[in-house]
């Protein structure tokens, strides 16, 4: 079973991504993780998701992250601000400028694990607003977090229709006994 982080955790796990963009921004260095609880010092994986709030719209501006746990918690989340502030390919980078207006979204992932049975019984095994997918053909890969699908209202068949898309595949390629199917569960944490 995976560790949940307590409230007061995903706040620090907020903080330490906002830190982190705003001294990479402004002096180009990299903070280290250091005087953390514990839960840091675990690997586990994370996406850092930013969005910019024009007025009551909230528009993505960046989201990077790691969906396995290949590092520890307290430098993944540092790494992924940095990367979603200044390398999501979609976006120009964040500028300091902008940070004031920027809301940061920090999503912890339980191991991702693959969804098992015929393709037609894989929508019956997703729970929108609980699971998030990763799918997966040869060297293209797909993931969307699981507010994805709460967010533009997908059902089970359009959430993997969309994350299909997203790994630059057809729509129905979950159809394909070569497409793999993960899912994972993620515990999100937001500025408000």
């Amino acid at each position: 079973m995976t560790e949940l982080l307590t409230e007061k955790e995903g706040n620090i796990a907020l903080e330490l991504s906002r830190r982190a963009i705003i001294e990479y921004l402004s002096s180009n260095r990299t903070i280290e993780a250091d005087d953390l609880p514990s839960v840091f010092y675990k690997n586990r994986g994370v996406f850092v998701t930013l969005n910019k709030r024009i007025n009551t719209i909230k528009e993505l501006r960046g989201c990077i992250g790691r969906p396995y746990p290949v590092m520890l918690l307290g430098d993944a989340i540092i790494i992924s601000a940095i990367n979603a502030a200044t390398e999501d390919p979609r976006f120009m980078s964040v500028t300091i400028k902008e940070m004031d207006d920027i809301e940061i979204e920090v999503t912890v992932l339980t191991m991702p694990y693959k969804l098992e049975g015929r393709p037609e019984e894989l929508p019956g095994k997703i729970e929108i607003g609980r699971h998030g997918l990763i799918v997966q053909k040869g060297f293209n890969s797909g993931l969307l977090l699981p507010q994805v699908a709460e967010e533009h209202g997908f059902n089970a068949e359009e959430f993997l229709t969309q994350t299909c898309m997203k790994a630059g595949l057809a729509p129905d390629a979950w159809f394909d006994p070569d497409t793999q199917v993960c899912a994972f569960e993620g515990q999100i944490f937001s500025q408000t």
